[in-house]
C-alpha cells in the first residue's frame, strides 16, 4: 500500500514526467523505457512498475512531433523488452518456483500474489500469459508460475511472443492515435484513472465470484 502511495502522483501525471524525461536525456528514454518494461514484466520484486498506463503515455509522447520519440521504434525495443523480460521471469520459476511455492513464507515473494496467479494459469492454461499481459501482478507473476513446470518452453515462447506484440501494440496504438486527442490530453489523469480502473476489473470480478460462489456452495 506504501508503494502504491507514492508511485500513485507519478502514474497519474507519467505524461509530464515522460515529456520532462525526454527533454532532459532525449533518446535514452528510450533505454529508460525498456528497463521499466523488462522489469516489470520480468523481475516478480517489481510488479508495482508501471505498465499499460506507461505504453499508452509513451505512445500519446511518439504522436507528438515536437518529441523525439518514434512510434515505430518504440513498439520494436518495449516489445523486446517484454519478452525478454516474461522469458527471465519464466526461467527464474524454473529454477527456483518449486522451492518458493512450496515455503510457508517466503521473504521474496508475496505468496497471495503467486497463488492468485495459480490459479489464473489453472483456470485459463497456456492463453493465461496474453491474458495476463493486461492485469497488473498477474502480468509479472504469470510467466514465473508458468516456469515452475506447467508449461513446456516451445509452447511458452510462442504465447509469450504473440502476447507482447498484442500489450505493447495494443497500448501505443491507442496512446498514439488516442493520446493527442484534445478532450485526452486535458483530462490525461482521467484516463489513466481509468486505464489502472480497467485493468483491475477482471481479477475483482474474479474475487467476488468466488466469494459469492463459495459462499453459495457452502449453504
Amino acid at each position: 500500500m506504501e508503494t502504491l502511495q507514492i508511485l500513485l502522483p507519478y502514474l497519474l501525471h507519467i505524461d509530464q514526467y515522460l515529456i520532462n524525461f525526454v527533454s532532459a536525456y532525449g533518446t535514452w528514454t528510450y533505454a529508460a523505457l525498456f528497463l521499466i518494461i523488462f522489469c516489470e514484466t520480468g523481475l516478480v520484486v517489481t510488479p508495482f512498475l508501471p505498465g499499460d498506463s506507461l505504453l499508452f503515455a509513451a505512445g500519446s509522447l511518439a504522436a507528438n512531433s515536437s518529441h523525439v520519440l518514434s512510434i515505430q521504434l518504440l513498439f520494436i525495443l518495449l516489445a523486446l523488452a517484454s519478452i525478454l523480460g516474461n522469458k527471465t521471469n519464466y526461467l527464474i520459476g524454473r529454477l527456483i518456483g518449486p522451492r518458493v511455492f512450496s515455503a510457508q513464507q517466503s521473504w521474496l515473494l508475496n505468496k497471495k500474489y503467486l497463488e492468485e496467479a495459480h490459479r489464473f494459469y489453472e483456470k485459463h492454461g497456456g492463453k493465461t500469459i496474453i491474458f495476463a499481459r493486461y492485469i497488473p501482478i498477474i502480468r509479472t507473476f504469470a510467466p514465473f508460475v508458468a516456469g515452475i513446470g506447467y508449461m513446456n518452453i516451445r509452447q511458452f515462447t510462442s504465447f509469450n511472443i504473440i502476447s507482447a506484440f498484442l500489450w505493447v501494440g495494443s497500448l501505443l496504438g491507442a496512446g498514439y492515435f488516442l493520446g493527442t486527442l484534445p478532450f485526452i490530453r486535458d483530462n490525461f489523469s482521467i484516463v489513466i484513472y481509468g486505464i489502472i480502473t480497467l485493468s483491475l476489473l477482471p481479477p475483482l470480478f474474479a474475487f467476488l465470484y468466488r466469494k459469492i460462489w463459495g459462499a453459495s456452495s457452502a449453504i
